[in-house]
C-alpha cells in the first residue's frame, strides 16, 4: 500500500488547430480512488487522458501531482503510468521481459529486473506464462500483462484509455472486477477513460461525465446516476426519461415510472423483454417518448400490447429537477 497522491487539472485545455478538445477543465481527483472519465467519442476525455499522460502537449493551464506542475516533464518523469487501448506488448519479447522492459531501459540489472517483474506478474496472476510470448496469449492475458508493465515502474497514478473494449462481454465482467481488486490492493489512483455507462458504474469511485469538451458533472457514481445535473447526464447515462411539466425539464427513472388507472395519458409504441423486466415505450401528449420498466410478472398479468391506451404516474419525489 502506497501513499496516494492529489492529482490536480488547473484550466487545463487542449487546442487542435482552432479545434478545443479540452476546454479549460478544473477538477481534483481524491487521493487512491478509482475515476472513471465517461462521455460519448469526442468529448475530450482521451485527449485529458493523454495530456496527463505526456503523450499530447497541453495547451494552456497546469497538471499538478502533489502540488508540483508536471505538465511539461516527459513521460516517464511524472509519476503516471498508461495502459494503451491495444495493450502495445513487444512481439518478441516473453511476458517476463515485455514486463521488465522500463527497467531494462533505466540500466536496471537483468536479474533484479526480473525479480521485480515476477513479482508483478503475481499480482496479476500470469507468474506461470512468462516464458510465453504475446502470441501465445489470449486477450485477458495481455491485458493482465500490459497492466503489469504499467504498473514496475510504481507510477503514483495509473492511466487506462479504454482498457476492456477488445475483450468480449463475459471477460469484461471478469475484468472488472479483477482491475478494481489491483486499484484497492495497490492505494493508488486509477484514472480510467470509457464509453461504457454500466462499465463505469461498476468500477468507479468517482464518475466523470465529459460533453463538449468540459465536465459536464462529476460526483460519486450512485449520485451521478440518482442525481443527473443535466439533460445531456439525465440521457446519456440511461436509465431516465425527461419529461417537460409546467414548461420545466424534469428527470425521472424509468423503474420509477408506472401504468395505473391515473396519471399521463400515454400510448403505447414499443415493447422490449429484457429477461427480469420489460420495457415499455409510451408516447405522451408534448412529450418525448417514456419508458417504464415493469417486472416480467407484472407486465404478462396485463394484457398490454402496442396501441394500448395507458396512463404514466410515478411519485413526484422521484421526479429530480434538470439545469437548464
Amino acid at each position: 500500500m502506497r501513499t496516494p497522491h492529489d492529482l490536480e487539472l488547473v484550466k487545463l485545455t487542449k487546442r487542435y488547430g482552432d479545434t478545443v478538445a479540452v476546454d479549460a477543465i478544473d477538477h481534483v481527483f481524491a487521493p487512491g480512488s478509482y475515476v472513471c472519465l465517461l462521455g460519448p467519442s469526442g468529448c475530450g476525455k482521451s485527449s485529458t487522458l493523454r495530456m496527463i499522460a505526456g503523450h499530447e502537449s497541453v495547451s494552456e493551464g497546469a497538471i499538478r501531482l502533489n502540488g508540483l506542475d508536471i505538465s511539461a516533464l516527459p513521460p516517464a518523469k511524472r509519476g503516471t503510468a498508461m495502459m494503451f487501448q491495444n495493450y502495445a506488448l513487444f512481439p518478441h519479447l516473453s511476458v517476463k521481459d515485455n514486463v521488465a522492459f522500463s527497467l531494462r531501459m533505466k540500466g536496471v540489472d537483468k536479474a533484479t529486473r526480473h525479480n521485480k517483474a515476477m513479482e508483478l506478474l503475481e499480482l496479476v496472476d500470469m507468474a506461470h506464462l512468462s516464458e510465453r510470448l504475446p502470441a501465445q496469449l489470449s486477450g485477458g492475458q495481455q491485458q493482465r500483462v500490459a497492466l503489469a508493465r504499467a504498473l514496475i515502474s510504481e507510477p503514483e497514478v495509473l492511466l487506462l484509455d479504454e482498457p476492456l473494449s477488445a475483450l468480449d462481454p463475459f471477460l469484461r465482467v471478469r475484468m472488472r472486477a479483477e482491475l478494481k481488486r489491483l486499484q484497492r490492493e495497490l492505494g493508488i489512483t486509477f484514472l480510467h477513460v470509457t464509453h461504457g455507462q454500466d462499465e463505469a458504474l461498476a468500477l468507479a469511485d468517482e464518475v466523470v461525465v465529459m460533453n463538449n469538451a468540459v465536465i459536464e458533472q462529476a460526483g460519486p457514481a450512485r449520485a451521478v446516476f440518482n442525481a443527473p445535473q443535466t439533460e445531456f447526464v439525465a440521457r446519456f447515462m440511461g436509465g431516465h426519461n425527461v419529461v417537460t411539466l409546467n414548461g420545466v425539464r424534469h428527470a425521472i427513472r424509468s423503474d420509477a415510472v408506472r401504468l395505473g388507472a391515473d396519471g399521463l395519458p400515454a400510448t403505447v409504441s414499443a415493447i422490449e423483454y429484457q429477461g427480469d423486466r420489460v420495457a415499455v415505450t409510451a408516447q405522451a401528449e408534448g412529450q418525448e417518448p417514456i419508458i417504464a420498466l415493469m417486472s416480467d410478472e407484472a407486465f404478462y398479468s396485463n394484457d398490454i400490447n402496442p396501441g394500448a391506451q395507458v396512463r404514466l404516474a410515478w411519485d413526484e419525489g422521484r421526479l429530480h429537477r434538470l439545469r437548464a
